[in-house]
């Protein structure tokens, strides 16, 4: 069956070959954005491309315009269902899938095959809106190489010349264009993300500004990579690598979120930063996310040597030493700044404001509100210090059976009850929740800190990783005369998890699975090798930032470079281009395409034997011609012959086979000007 089809497909008519070309090269195109279109678009899309196949295929006519209308308007009908409005990202792309497929179905003349083209071309960029990544872009320059050829066959001379030499047309044409693509991608101005919208973080995995049991496990489940962190000096330890995110203070029995203060300003605690020792400078690359804060390394402080600047971003240290930023990060961020890992923060003398931090909801968890209570009523608890109580607590944790997981299974009304006394079973945010639920029983302020903890056991081409499943959740309680103490409750039952930075490993796909059975080394091998080279990706492609460029000015001798000198240097490049360009057409002035080439060349070698041959004649009327000067000359005669016969086959021209052709000529012409002579 296969040799069937491909014999069929190589006895096609030129348009029905080049029409199935064109619609595979569309499907490619469109294929990336199925996961993310909505499902009637993909069917709806797939159906047109198929039936517009199946018509080319057949021969059929194309259906009628009122045909095609209906289907534009049934489309158009579901995108105002479905995204409440025809302008915007989501709603765009839809219907620009739509058009382009739809298009197909009106391939009648070479201008409706432009307009195809162009809008492929236009959906390429749609796809940079969603991703950036190193096989968006691998994915996307293939679907343009296709568009290309494409465009290419459309504007070929009669015949059927085979797609290998259109794409060989087309991937000229595109690496002429990649010095003028790297010039302008080097020097030209950078005013801001060009594909990042607002709403391009929507829908991804990462942190969240609240809280419920079970979320950070959800989280943890996500193997892909949160941030990327380089330090140029010493490397800290597994249990120092703590990247702090929402801290999250109020709690209404099933939802953790962020404070709302019932005291004035004055009364509130402050942060109130105390560095100790020496500072730990690091990058740091984070990804886009869906939150308007920064991932930072603790304790990133708010000083000019140390913090954290971005340009065109205005970054806030909150009292609670979390880094806020005035809008989503829906871009990649790469960030330098120093932070200390001793350090103090927080209130030394207690402040009316720390009562927000001890309330708890009434009517959830009574028996962990009852158990606080025997706690504080046994020998020595009622005047113990709020570390006391907080050893007390990890004493439980190790002692009372309690095992950290990653399924620990959905809790009821009354989470940290069940958690605490029935299960005890749970992933971290279950052992943090409980333990500032517990200690704000015993009247102690407390509240949950996630972010990120650790990292991959090895650097990868210099950077160490840092992946959704590090995702962490732990606590802070207040502590008289040093303010707020981190307690990790994790490490009470899995101290591996801190020590070494490592979280639970979620189940492995099918394909990862596999890979992973059959040769885990070679699996994790290749996994690190494409994430080096993602990474080499983002940091010098999707990082190149305005500061790149003009330190890249000042190398080449500009002093203190500016826009202008940016500018000036652009158009002087463009300018030297453009006349290498020009020289370059003037040269190349009289080039043609093969067969007027070899046309010409043979004209002057039959024209120096004394053979009257016309630029206007015909391969047959100069074999006739040739034949003339007698039977020597009949095998190059018949050469010529055989070059008409190929010239206007109904296949069309090989053009591949026209080197050959001319050598076997020449040799044939050889030998019979001996023969003549003689």
């Amino acid at each position: 069956m296969t040799a069937l089809a491909l014999g069929r497909l190589r006895q096609l008519p030129r348009e029905t070959r080049d029409t199935l070309f064109l619609i595979a090269v569309i499907a490619g195109t469109v294929l990336p954005h199925l996961l993310r279109l909505p499902a009637w678009c993909g069917v709806m899309a797939g159906a047109v491309l198929l039936w517009r196949a199946r018509l080319a295929w057949t021969g059929a006519r194309l259906p009628s315009r009122w045909v095609v209308s209906g289907l534009l308007v049934l489309a158009t009908g579901l995108t105002l269902w479905g995204e409440r409005a025809l302008l915007g990202k989501e709603a765009g792309v839809t219907m620009l899938v739509v058009l382009l497929t739809l298009k197909t179905l009106e391939l009648r003349a070479r201008r409706d095959a432009l307009v195809v083209f162009f809008l492929g071309f236009f959906l390429v960029l749609t796809h940079f809106l969603v991703s950036q990544s190193l096989a968006t872009g691998l994915w996307m320059l293939l679907a343009v190489w296709g568009l290309l050829t494409a465009l290419v066959l459309s504007h070929m001379p009669v015949g059927r010349p085979p797609l290998l030499a259109a794409g060989a047309v087309a991937a000229r044409a595109a690496l002429l264009g990649l010095p003028l693509m790297a010039l302008l991608f080097v020097l030209f101005p950078r005013v801001g993300p060009l594909w990042g919208l607002p709403q391009d973080a929507v829908g991804r995995t990462g942190l969240s500004g609240s809280l419920r049991l079970g979320g950070v496990a959800e989280i943890a489940n996500d193997d892909s990579i949160a941030l990327r962190v380089r330090f140029p000096g010493a490397v800290p330890r597994p249990d120092q690598m703590y990247f702090r995110g929402p801290v999250l203070s109020s709690f209404d029995g099933r939802e953790w979120t962020r404070l709302v203060p019932t005291f004035p300003a004055a009364l509130r605690p402050r942060a109130e930063v105390e560095l100790i020792g020496q500072p730990l400078r690091y990058e740091i690359t984070i990804e886009p996310s869906r939150l308007p804060l920064l991932p930072l390394l603790e304790l990133t402080p708010d000083r000019a040597d140390a913090a954290p600047q971005v340009p065109g971003w205005l970054l806030t240290l909150r009292p609670d030493v979390q880094w806020q930023v005035d809008r989503p990060v829906t871009d990649r961020l790469r960030i330098s700044a120093s932070a200390w890992p001793q350090h103090r923060h927080g209130p030394r003398q207690d402040v009316v404001g720390l009562r927000d931090l001890v309330q708890l909801p009434p009517g959830f968890n009574p028996r962990t509100l009852q158990w606080a209570a025997d706690l504080r009523a046994q020998p020595g608890m009622l005047e113990a210090d709020p570390r006391t109580l907080a050893q007390a607590l990890l004493r439980h944790l190790r002692q009372g059976g309690y095992s950290y997981t990653l399924e620990p299974g959905t809790y009821g009304r009354d989470a940290v009850d069940e958690f605490w006394f029935d299960r005890k079973l749970g992933f971290c945010e279950h052992f943090a929740a409980a333990f500032v639920v517990v200690m704000r029983a015993l009247d102690v302020p407390a509240r949950i800190v996630t972010g990120y903890q650790g990292t991959d056991p090895e650097p990868q081409d210099g950077y160490w990783i840092v992946r959704q499943s590090n995702a962490h959740a732990w606590a802070e309680y207040w502590q008289p005369g040093e303010g707020w103490v981190r307690v990790d409750p994790t490490a009470a039952v899995a101290p591996e998890r801190v020590a070494r930075g490592r979280s639970l490993q979620p189940p492995p796909s099918l394909v990862g699975g596999a890979m992973r059975t059959i040769n885990p080394e070679l699996a994790a091998q290749l996994r690190a090798q494409w994430e080096a080279i993602n990474n080499r990706w983002n940091q010098w492609v999707l990082n190149y930032s305005r500061q790149q460029q003009f330190n890249l000015l000042e190398r080449l001798g500009v002093q203190r470079p500016d826009w202008q000198d940016l500018a000036t240097t652009l158009i002087a490049l463009l300018c030297a281009a453009s006349l290498a360009g020009a020289g370059w057409a003037w040269w190349d002035r009289r080039r043609q395409d093969p067969w007027q080439r070899l046309q010409q060349r043979v004209q002057a070698r039959l024209q120096a034997l004394g053979v009257d041959v016309q630029p206007h004649h015909a391969p047959r009327e100069r074999a006739a011609r040739l034949r003339r000067l007698g039977p020597a000359f009949e095998p190059a005669a018949a050469e010529l012959d055989a070059l008409d016969r190929l010239r206007y086959a109904s296949s069309g021209p090989r053009w591949q086979g026209h080197r050959r052709w001319w050598q076997q000529f020449r040799q044939a012409l050889a030998q019979a000007r001996p023969e003549r002579n003689g």
